[in-house]
């Protein structure tokens, strides 16, 4: 990804994506931005989103589904990021966890 040439300032970019490539693997990490620096506590669980994991370009759900479309692994946290990946059809919505309410979901292709 080109943070010169999809980065906005939009106040309707509200997605935080990072995609990462290796060999034929691609792994598209998204979160709600609101959510990026935030520790989920819930029970024994807690879960940080990172701001070095999950942010490089500050997107859409447009801009997230393009990418979601040529992941072969995804890791999504927020409603917005789980809702892009339901509607690209990589996420079965009762395969989606609740931190602390947020949602949570994982996608590989096998």
């Amino acid at each position: 990804m080109s943070p010169n040439t999809e980065n906005s300032d939009s106040p309707a970019n509200k997605i935080y994506i990072k995609v990462y490539t290796v060999q034929n693997e691609v792994l598209v990490a998204a979160c709600d931005a609101e959510l990026i620096g935030k520790t989920l506590k819930e029970g024994e669980i807690e879960f940080h989103v990172s701001k070095e994991f999950y942010a490089d370009v500050l997107g859409d759900e447009e801009l997230l589904k393009k990418h979601l479309a040529n992941a072969t692994i995804a890791n999504l946290v927020g409603h917005r990021a789980v809702k892009c990946g339901i509607e690209v059809g990589i996420i079965d919505k009762e395969n989606v966890i609740k931190i602390a309410g947020i949602p949570h979901a994982q996608f590989a292709l096998l």
